[in-house]
């Protein structure tokens, strides 16, 4: 499953003391095994506050010894600890990586701190040039990066990340997907944010993994203190971060995951046109694995869990589909906008969109001309909203009731009324968007879509219906988030909440197939799946390239009990055939706008052919079981 757990450790130390600081690092090691890298701060063999002692032989000769013993103690874990060496008679701020008993090379610090608090010049020099070196020989130099399966390791120290040029930014450049960094950064106020910030800035800027280890209190506290900070970012999120401060050993754990970094560089970034510089690669053996990450995935990816988030979210998106027909309708003149409205979500958030296209223009509402076009399936209470909303609004509104010409077409084309399958419920929709299209040459006007993310990422729509318009504002927003916008424009339109209220705790429904004692009949959910599982499945499987089998394992740890493994292959089975299925409804969609990261236009964010073949997806996904 590509997901590498790493591990970041402040210990405490004992100055000075390299026999017991050997034996920490063994019994953190040996407790933190399931890791596939454990990390430890600069110069955690020895303490980083030393002052001059810091160039005495006995600590050197006792580094060296404790590094051999540390050594035979790493098994298939990469350890990364932090010692002094000397090299070419001058000594330098190491950090040493170990596994399976060899040292596999050492990296030098590049940039020295060396003001206010900071003289590290007094005694290290810097090893950013340092390239094809050995140290008794082990490679040594800023030009090693190291291996294992589909990682590959970077590492630097401490003041190498507040650098203008960081080193691992050459690193990320040149492969690096994981990056380590030893640090003794002493705890001010205010500092922690910014460092906070440095980590997660420089992991989204790699798009890498990035763990960072501090010293913590058992430094000398003769000047400064050392709070153990231990973060790791993953692409600019923070997975996992320990608390500051602690007189015990800090251990803070994440699983990062690396098919995702990769999928990311390869797709989705300017990544390839990066400056490089020439690395060795050393190799490792293959570390521990992963089976299921231990982390938190959102089951709802497309919409924030705080409500101030949520809110935020809904104003840009909001804000960007207006602000996008109001562009359009300004480009084309004095256009009218005509809406189907038909009492649901999807229609319900078009209209409110069109409304505020015309208060961006400063156009009258009588502008927007929505119809409501009842057939076999409208309930009295959908239709209702629909002119309750349209009244509110202020826009034109008529009613077009399409039941006996419809019947008229089953006649023409031989079609039991009482068969109530695909064509009985294509023919209702393609007369509606005639209706509209015909609406709209007669007042001069364009026709404004309807369809969603998710149905246009599924298919479940009518070809040159529903699927049908001039200009769709909808295209870019999924299904678990039109609630919300509705509700957030309820929010701020006091006098239009109680009818956009009854429309959001309405079933999703095409309301195609006759009501039951006046009820809807026909639910979306029952026939294609919970739309909360579908958006996750389009989430992963666009943004980050994720297999299926890889889909299913994230979804069950986002659900957890809502659904069993079985029902979530169930339906992404669903998802996978009907996705590869309806390419050619969004080959040929209409323009319409993007407004998160993942969109489906063939223009712009997705192409594939019509004629591709799931089975390969399908066996994926199968392989694992059911």
């Amino acid at each position: 499953m590509s997901f590498l757990r790493i591990a970041a450790i402040s210990p405490k130390v004992e100055l000075g003391n390299i026999a017991a600081n050997v034996a920490i690092h063994k019994e953190l090691i040996h407790a933190n095994k399931d890791a596939g890298v454990i990390l430890f701060p600069e110069l955690s063999l020895t303490g980083y506050s030393l002052g001059d002692l810091v160039v005495q032989k006995r600590l050197h000769d006792a580094v060296r010894e404790g590094l051999r013993e540390l050594a035979k103690a790493v098994m298939e874990s990469i350890v990364i600890v932090g010692a002094p060496l000397w090299h070419a008679n001058r000594l330098y701020n190491c950090a040493v990586v170990l596994q399976n008993g060899r040292i596999l090379g050492i990296v030098p610090k590049s940039y020295l701190a060396n003001y206010r608090e900071f003289y590290e010049k007094r005694w290290f020099s810097s090893g950013k040039d340092i390239a094809d070196a050995e140290i008794e020989g082990v490679p040594f130099g800023t030009d090693l990066l190291f291996r294992s399966g589909e990682m590959l390791l970077g590492v630097e120290i401490c003041e190498d990340l507040w650098s203008v040029i960081p080193p691992s930014s050459y690193q990320a450049a040149a492969g690096a997907n994981v990056v380590c960094n030893l640090s003794a950064s002493d705890d001010l106020v205010g500092k922690h944010d910014y460092r906070r910030t440095l980590v997660s800035q420089q992991s989204a800027r790699g798009i890498c993994a990035y763990a960072y280890t501090s010293s913590g209190v058992w430094e000398s506290s003769a000047e400064v203190l050392y709070g153990g900070a231990t973060l790791i970012a993953e692409n600019g999120a923070m997975l996992a971060e320990g608390e500051r401060f602690s007189f015990d050993h800090t251990v803070t754990k994440a699983d990062v995951d690396l098919q995702k970094l990769i999928y990311l560089r390869r797709y989705e970034t300017s990544y390839c046109d990066a400056p490089q510089k020439v690395f060795r690669i050393v190799s490792c053996d293959p570390v521990p694995i992963v089976e299921k990450p231990d982390r938190y995935y959102d089951p709802h990816p497309f919409v924030p869990s705080k409500k101030a988030d949520r809110d935020a979210r809904c104003k840009e998106i909001f804000a960007i589909q207006a602000s996008a027909l109001a562009r359009r309708l300004a480009q084309l003149g004095d256009m009218k906008m005509i809406v189907g409205v038909s009492g649901g979500l999807d229609s319900t958030l078009a209209l409110l969109v069109c409304n505020e296209a015309c208060e961006i223009l400063g156009r009258p509402k009588s502008d927007i001309l929505a119809i409501s076009m009842p057939g076999f399936g409208t309930t009295k209470a959908t239709k209702t909203s629909a002119a309750k909303l349209a009244e509110a609004i202020g826009a034109r509104f008529e009613e077009i009731d399409i039941t006996e010409t419809v019947r008229a077409h089953f006649r023409d084309i031989s079609h039991d009324e009482n068969t109530h399958d695909v064509t009985y419920e294509n023919a209702q929709a393609r007369y509606r968007t005639m209706i509209l299209m015909d609406k709209a040459n007669q007042v001069g006007g364009i026709v404004v879509g309807t369809g969603d993310l998710s149905e246009i990422a599924l298919g479940f729509s009518t070809y040159n219906g529903d699927q049908m318009a001039m200009y769709n504002v909808n295209a870019g927003v999924p299904k678990t988030l039109v609630r919300y916008l509705i509700e957030w424009v309820g929010s701020k339109h006091k006098e239009l909440a109680p009818i956009l209220d009854e429309i959001i705790h309405r079933p999703v429904s095409p309301e195609l197939l006759p009501p039951k004692e006046g009820e809807i009949s026909q639910k979306t959910e029952e026939i294609i799946g919970p739309y909360e599982l579908h958006d996750f499945f389009l989430y992963h499987f666009i943004k980050y390239g994720a297999p299926p089998r890889k889909i299913a394992i994230l979804a069950k740890i986002a659900f957890g009990k809502k659904y069993e493994e079985a029902t979530i292959k169930k339906w992404l089975r669903v998802f996978l055939r009907r996705f590869f299925a309806n390419q050619f409804k969004r080959d040929a969609s209409p323009d319409g706008v993007k407004v998160g990261t993942i969109a489906l236009s063939p223009r712009g964010d997705w192409r594939m052919p019509s004629d591709a073949q799931v089975q390969m997806w399908i066996e994926e996904l199968d392989d694992g079981g059911s």
